[in-house]
């Protein structure tokens, strides 16, 4: 475990094992403890590396004007990790992509679950209306309706009740959003971009998009804009999955992801 300096900040990261590296970036509201069953499968063959974004976990709290993008930039250079394969889960993703389109040399793979991407809007009526929910609840004051209404959001999704999900998949994510609180972290801040959606003709890594069945339309909008734009992508859908797929499908996605490396 180690703690990088930006100047403005810090990054908090966990790096294990050799070989081909792989780097984890977790969902927005998450942190790094998202990955725990992945990366440590992955450390017996691959070195592994994944961070808390600032705004997140054991890392600082943003600057008024930075980007996600080159935060990643400072680690990688910092810890000399050449081409590492990205995996990415939502914000993760968002971020990846963003990567992806400013560092194009450094990026040896996207592995891309459930992904955001820079420029997007929502348009799914369940989501704007959990969105618009949230925040009431956070402007009244209500920290349990902030909580639940983000866990329906993303974790449960639009086809199903909180008593239909794995509870121990809700209660792992509340458990990460909870931390994020009392450490004083706000919502995700997103930061400068580049509007990568209209820029994944320009994406020149192997690339696999993950999403769970599900999940919003939005989502699936971005994964279809991937798929049909870039170069060497493809799609797996993940039956019996929301947003969370790693979390929710662990054996599926652990299949998908060792089939990329390989």
């Amino acid at each position: 475990m180690g703690e990088l300096d930006l100047g403005d900040g810090t990054l908090s990261y966990e790096e294990r094992g050799t070989g081909r590296p792989v780097v984890f970036l977790h969902a927005g509201g998450m942190t790094r403890a998202m990955w725990d069953e992945q990366f440590a499968h992955l450390a017996g063959t691959h070195r592994v590396l994944r961070y808390d974004a600032r705004g997140a976990g054991d890392s600082s709290d943003p600057p008024p004007e930075f980007s996600h993008r080159e935060d990643l930039k400072k680690l990688l250079d910092t810890l000399d990790v050449e081409r590492p394969v990205l995996v990415g889960c939502s914000f993760g993703s968002r971020v990846f992509l963003d990567f992806a389109v400013a560092h194009p040399d450094r990026v040896g793979g996207l592995f891309l679950s459930s992904p955001g991407i820079s420029g997007m809007e929502f348009r799914d009526p369940y989501v704007l209306g959990l969105v618009a929910k949230t925040a009431e609840a956070a402007r009244s004051g209500d920290g349990p309706g902030v909580l639940e209404s983000v866990l329906r959001l993303w974790v449960d999704g639009p086809h199903r009740t909180p008593a239909e999900v794995d509870p121990e998949v809700r209660a792992s994510c509340r458990t990460m959003l909870l931390d994020n609180a009392r450490k004083g972290h706000p919502a995700p801040v997103i930061g400068t971009e580049l509007g990568a959606i209209g820029r994944v003709a320009e994406l020149r890594a192997r690339t696999l998009v993950v999403t769970g069945d599900l999940d919003s339309t939005d989502i699936f909008a971005v994964a279809d804009l991937v798929e049909r734009e870039t170069p060497h992508a493809r799609h797996a859908r993940v039956p019996g999955a929301a947003h969370m797929v790693n979390l929710e499908q662990p054996a599926r996605f652990g299949e998908l992801l060792d089939e990329f490396l390989a």
